[in-house]
């Protein structure tokens, strides 16, 4: 694990060597473009667990894994909970703004990979993290594009779901079992849940956007999501008509660590995936 300073603020790195070199994971070397991991929005490097060092080695590419600012390990946001504003720094604290998706995926993302020296990565992200991916992606150059669960529009499950997840987390024991991979919890979950609760984040609507993707993209949600439906990733084809769909059924909202049987098929997937786009990418 490193730290990466991404103008002032500490972002927790991690770095999955390619599965034959213990060198470190390339980025332009020639070598195949790596994955690069984007968490959920309650998640963080520690979360993924073992998944993306055995997509890694399935893939034959290395990896880099980072939480987001105020998850993990990675610099909290002061005053998480007050009004947006930027310090003397201009740096953003308090409550996440509605567009903190568009901010990372525009501003953050693009200068950590800058700092990595990685261009033009396989994005693979989950939920947020796919979200992300798919604007990053949007708006600039990737090999390729896996998202899973993400979010192109707000649907009345996710708020339900959502509010359901806060009430886990103030009265049951999922703030506990969150404070193993965050080392300022109360920030990790209250930035997340408190932009998807507000009124402002209720118009976000990313499917125009998405309009403009040319790289290959896969898009993965399981058919039992308790905070999506499929019109998520149906609606991303609809926009980008080459996507490629997986609909898994029986899994909920983390495919990749649902069930064994899902786990191996979102596997299979993104590995043929590719295997059948990129194989000769060098």
């Amino acid at each position: 694990m490193q730290t990466v300073d991404i103008d002032g603020t500490f972002l927790e790195v991690h770095a999955i060597p390619a599965p034959a070199t213990c060198a470190s994971p390339p980025g332009t070397d020639g070598a195949l473009p790596p994955l690069v991991f984007l968490h959920e929005g309650l998640g963080s490097v520690a979360m993924w667990r073992d998944w993306p060092a055995r997509l890694c080695a399935a893939t034959g590419r290395a990896g880099w894994l980072y939480s987001r600012r105020g998850y993990g390990q990675s610099s909290p946001v002061p005053d998480v909970r007050g009004a947006p504003r930027q310090d003397a720094q201009g740096r953003r604290i308090g409550r996440l703004l509605p567009d903190y998706l568009h901010h990372e995926a525009l501003v953050v993302l693009p200068a950590l990979l800058q700092r990595l020296g990685v261009a033009q990565p396989v994005l693979v992200g989950h939920s947020d993290g796919g979200t992300i991916a798919l604007i990053h992606a949007a708006h600039h150059p990737v090999a390729a594009c896996v998202v899973m669960a993400p979010h192109v529009m707000v649907e009345p499950v996710a708020l339900q779901g959502i509010a359901r997840t806060r009430d886990a987390f103030t009265t049951g024991g999922l703030r506990q079992r969150l404070s193993r991979y965050h080392a300022d919890v109360d920030c990790a979950f209250w930035q997340w849940c408190d932009a998807w609760l507000g009124e402002s984040i209720r118009g976000f609507d990313i499917r125009d956007e998405i309009r403009r993707i040319r790289a290959p993209l896969l898009a993965i949600q399981g058919v039992n999501d308790e905070y999506a439906t499929l019109a998520q990733i149906r609606d991303i084809q609809a926009a980008v008509p080459r996507a490629e769909l997986l609909e898994v059924p029986g899994c909920g909202h983390s495919p990749f660590k649902d069930r064994p049987e899902a786990v191996h098929a979102v596997d299979a997937a993104i590995a043929g995936f590719l295997h059948r786009h990129l194989a000769q990418a060098r």
